[in-house]
């Protein structure tokens, strides 16, 4: 049995996801305690004020959010056009293009190199991506 292009996207776009909470615990655990900005909870407690963090550390927290809200329907509707053996041309394309984009914006993102308006474009993109997907359920 031939295993889809658009599932071993969805399988690393899987991975990914599992995996970007890491860089947010990194910088956490980079900080000494002496360098904790005032009434920040220790390491081991959620911090309630994210401002009282590096920006990039927020970055990297918003960037795992961001990319949750856009990969669970993604992988839905990617499911749901293999049960229906509907995989296509645009189909292909269209993972591959999703999954290239979650990484240019996690890494934009975290890095802050992202700036306005190229950060919501990329994810506005990724969003079209999910549409182009969900047209693909309803045309197979």
């Amino acid at each position: 049995m031939e295993f889809p292009t658009e599932l071993g996207i969805l399988t690393c776009l899987m991975i990914l996801a599992a995996s970007l909470w890491i860089p947010q615990i990194v910088g956490q655990a980079n900080i000494k305690p002496e360098d904790w900005p005032e009434g920040a909870p220790d390491g081991f407690s959620r911090i309630t004020n994210p401002h009282l963090m590096p920006a990039w550390i927020g970055r990297a927290h918003r960037a795992h959010l961001n990319l949750l809200e856009q990969a669970f329907p993604f992988a839905v509707l990617v499911l749901i056009i293999d049960r229906m053996d509907g995989f296509t041309a645009l189909t292909y394309w269209t993972a591959i293009a999703f999954f290239w984009l979650r990484i240019a914006h996690a890494i934009g993102m975290i890095s802050g190199l992202a700036l306005m308006p190229l950060r919501p474009i990329i994810f506005t993109a990724g969003y079209v991506c999910v549409l182009i997907m969900a047209y693909s359920v309803f045309v197979a």
